[in-house]
């Protein structure tokens, strides 16, 4: 259960709109004890993102955009269910296939824990209701970055209010 955002070390909280952004990355070897995917070794950043609505209205995440800004400045967007099967089945390209191909279907490598612990963990919200929180994580393709979180940053936009209005942005920095 997430505590609310707010109470996060790295958090943004827009105090006109009573709606906070918690961001926690997982990027310890204590922490990531909690996946049965060593994350950090496949090359992905997990984020515990917890949003909390202590308005009196509920808030759209239908819109929501989230990325990872590196010190350098990329871009990273959050990595999507078909990001993480595809590097979690570790398909490499240039085989040579023998022709024909096979008729049976192939199965990916991808365990059933390991689908399961994706669908599980990953933020799904769409919106969060009055005096409520959502979280989830949040899996960020830092492979060959050598210390991701050293001057990066979340930032969160495409948050609406009841009236369908946008948000102002939220930012987090991480200090490490």
């Amino acid at each position: 259960m997430a505590k609310p955002a707010r109470t996060y070390p790295a958090h943004d909280e827009h105090t006109n709109e009573a709606v906070a952004v918690g961001a926690d990355p997982y990027d310890s070897t204590e922490k990531s004890q909690i996946f049965t995917v060593k994350w950090n070794e496949e090359g992905f950043l997990p984020i515990f993102v917890v949003v909390t609505n202590d308005s009196d209205q509920p808030i759209s995440l239908g819109d929501m955009k989230a990325q990872f800004i590196t010190a350098h400045r990329d871009k990273l967007a959050a990595a999507t269910n078909d990001d993480l099967y595809r590097r979690l089945s570790h398909i490499s390209t240039g085989k040579v296939y023998p022709l024909p191909f096979p008729r049976t279907k192939v199965k990916g490598a991808v365990s059933k824990k390991a689908l399961d612990e994706i669908d599980g963990a990953q933020f799904s919200a769409k919106a969060v209701e009055p005096h409520s929180t959502q979280s989830g994580f949040m899996f960020f393709d830092v492979s060959g970055i050598s210390s991701p979180l050293a001057g990066g940053r979340f930032y969160m936009t495409g948050v609406r209010d009841a009236k369908g209005n946008d948000l102002l942005y939220f930012e987090i920095y991480f200090q490490k």
